[in-house]
């Protein structure tokens, strides 16, 4: 049988990383060969959970066409976010919770996608669909991913599933979510070992708003003046990485896990559009956007409707 392989989206995030495992673990359950691969570098919160439940990252990948001619996407559908080479091979599933663009295949397909504020919600569901049991490791990396997009339940993203998920996630993991969840969100945070080239590129994803190109990168932090206090040097940064993508939009967003704000840095010709995205007056290219901490329902969502317009 051939073998398929199982990807979230290029600068992957917890959710990424670990639904690719845990669904591959389930398609080798049900006899279906599949392994788990990576588009990207493993952030420090993501190793977190891996160390944690005694999992190795997935290897790395450069262009899936070279790989295999089956694969199946998690976490994402969005062609640009996906992997080089997409073109050429045959998706034959999507599990997903994020919005539906630039996607279309020449076969039929298993897509699911459900308005939950993780991946790991959804497969959940399918592995009591399967009646496949879910060991503690497993479960451990689906709570780690429902923490992680959720902001320890606080995003606005976090659907009542997705927390009786990790309530029962947590009993078969043998952790307390609230204490496991804030050490694995600190280690995130930690951005001592990054330099600023990984702050922009750790968890950015490019969408397509009216045509414009825009890339909306998110970063989590204890203190956000660690990061913006190095503000000349990233608008350095991202102008070069403007001209080099040919972007219209390059949107940074700092996000506080304790006050759950955001503190964005917006910059490219459509920078002012930010402003009457949001609401708010932008001074030296930033704003305080209070309550935001969502790239997926409150950034996104926003941005292209003011784009559209």
């Amino acid at each position: 049988m051939e073998k398929v392989l199982v990807f979230g989206h290029k600068n992957p995030d917890t959710d990424t990383i670990t639904s690719a495992i845990v669904y591959a673990h389930l398609k080798n359950a049900i006899g279906v060969e599949a392994e788990a691969v990576r588009l990207g570098e493993v952030n420090n919160e993501t190793k977190f959970a891996l160390e944690k439940f005694g999992f190795e990252a997935p290897r790395l990948i450069e262009n899936v066409a070279t790989e295999a001619k089956k694969v199946i996407l998690v976490d994402h559908n969005e062609k640009q976010q996906s992997a080089d080479g997409i073109e050429e091979v045959q998706v034959t599933e999507v599990i997903d919770h994020h919005r539906i663009a630039n996607f279309e295949t020449a076969e039929p397909l298993y897509y699911r996608a459900e308005p939950v504020g993780c991946t790991a919600t959804i497969l959940n569901k399918i592995y009591k669909e399967k009646d496949i049991e879910i060991s503690a490791s497993i479960a451990g990396l689906m709570l780690s991913a429902i923490i992680s997009d959720s902001l320890l339940f606080k995003s606005p993203t976090c659907t009542d599933e997705d927390i009786a998920a990790a309530r029962e996630l947590e009993k078969i993991a043998g952790v307390n979510a609230e204490e496991y969840g804030l050490a694995m969100l600190k280690a995130g945070a930690d951005l001592s070992d990054k330099s600023l080239e990984d702050l922009l590129s750790l968890d950015a994803k490019e969408f397509s708003m009216s045509e414009q190109k825009v890339v909306i990168a998110q970063v989590n932090a204890v203190d956000v003046n660690d990061v913006m206090g190095r503000q000349a040097e990233l608008e350095e940064l991202i102008h070069r990485e403007i001209e080099e993508q040919e972007l219209d939009l390059f949107f940074f967003v700092v996000t506080d896990i304790l006050n759950n704000d955001s503190v964005v840095l917006a910059l490219g010709k459509l920078a002012l559009k930010a402003e009457a995205a949001f609401g708010v007056k932008f001074e030296n290219n930033t704003a305080l956007l209070k309550g935001v901490v969502s790239r997926k329902k409150q950034v996104v969502p926003a941005l292209t409707e003011a784009l559209a317009n």
